[in-house]
């Protein structure tokens, strides 16, 4: 079994594309197994709160980052778990 990772994904979304569009840019923390599932925790995300197509994120950067350097409390809260009952 793999072990999940925390990644820093940066990136630029545009918001509100059919009003006013804005391109801001964004940081998010991202527990996943794989750089690649990390992107697509991004698009997933984006997709269904904001309503932004995977054609309007571009993802600059994704690495893997110590877990003890992390800020967010949702993340901590999510390391500390050792399983998930749905």
């Amino acid at each position: 079994m793999s072990e999940i990772k925390t990644f820093l994904v940066k990136g630029i979304a545009l918001f509100g594309e059919s009003h006013y569009p804005v391109r801001q840019k964004f940081v998010k923390y991202v527990r996943a197994l794989s750089e690649n599932q990390a992107k697509e925790i991004i698009y997933s995300n984006f997709g269904s709160k904001n309503k932004i197509k995977r054609k309007n994120i571009k993802i600059e950067e994704i690495k893997e980052v110590d877990p003890n350097s992390i800020n967010d409390k949702r993340i901590k809260d999510l390391m500390q778990l050792d399983h998930i009952v749905i």
